[in-house]
């Protein structure tokens, strides 16, 4: 994604606190009731949708996938969205993505939000600024007070990570790593709330939802400052991966335990590369 000027003061986003993990169908939704009737959000594209709203296909696939980590699953194993097609770039909706199986980062994130929003989670993204303009966004949730995330990448560094993290800013910090390439490095981060969208249809629309791109690139982002000497370095390992193992996947970063499950494609890396992150 390309910066555009931020304009916006920092908004204060609202946390739902926990979570409930349905035990069968008759309560895929009844946390999506609760969001329905929180006062503090009354415009109709900030209510959580209901049951109706959504195909039979939709509703199999939200009764199916009722957790952060059973989405990052389904997520894995959508081809990722390359945007090479004959129409052009795509940022499509969750029923976009449904229907033509396929996604990348923000089009996870985005199908992400509206499912897990059925089972209670607010829809809440991370996006990140680089200093090379190509920037990722995540999917991030709360469960006993700790941050995890939701997501979906080129590179395995960038995809989720499980409810281990105390702040946002601890989660932005794990990817700072898995970030370097030839030319990336996180500068900022912002917690984003898709409800401040609005009446804006990002759940169901048929068309491009671009709007909801602009709205991350323009919100005010926390400035993320990061030791130059480490990212020298991390750049030279990288180079020097790039160039012994074109075209693989780098699997050589730290803290791999916080990581969510990723894609097949990454489950036996040979050797250890990697290339972009959107």
């Amino acid at each position: 994604m390309k910066l555009a000027p931020r304009k916006h003061k920092i908004k204060k986003v609202e946390y739902f606190s926990g979570w409930i993990d349905p035990s069968n169908g008759k309560e895929t939704f009844a946390k999506a009731e609760m969001l329905r009737n929180d006062n503090s959000r009354q415009t109709a594209g900030s209510i959580a949708p209901g049951q109706t709203a959504f195909t039979q296909r939709e509703r199999r696939i939200i009764s199916d996938f009722r957790t952060p980590r059973a989405v990052q699953r389904f997520l894995n194993a959508l081809p990722y969205n390359t945007n090479s097609s004959s129409n052009g770039l795509t940022l499509r909706s969750f029923r976009g993505v449904i229907k033509h199986q396929t996604a990348h980062c923000l089009e996870a994130v985005l199908t992400a939000a509206v499912i897990l929003e059925q089972h209670g989670y607010p829809p809440t993204v991370m996006s990140f600024e680089s200093i090379d303009q190509l920037d990722h966004v995540i999917f991030v949730h709360r469960h006993a007070g700790l941050w995890g995330s939701v997501a979906r990448s080129r590179d395995p560094g960038l995809h989720g990570r499980k409810p281990r993290f105390r702040t946002p800013r601890a989660l932005a910090l794990s990817y700072v790593e898995p970030y370097v390439d030839l030319t990336g490095r996180i500068t900022g981060y912002a917690v984003v709330d898709l409800r401040d969208l609005g009446r804006y249809d990002w759940r169901f629309s048929n068309r491009n939802v671009w709007k909801v791109e602009r709205m991350l690139l323009e919100y005010p982002h926390h400035t993320i400052r990061t030791s130059d000497h480490k990212i020298s370095r991390w750049r030279t390992r990288y180079k020097s991966f790039s160039a012994r193992f074109p075209g693989k996947k780098p699997m050589f970063f730290s803290d791999q335990n916080y990581w969510s499950e990723l894609p097949i494609e990454f489950a036996r890396p040979v050797g250890r590369g990697s290339t972009r992150r959107v």
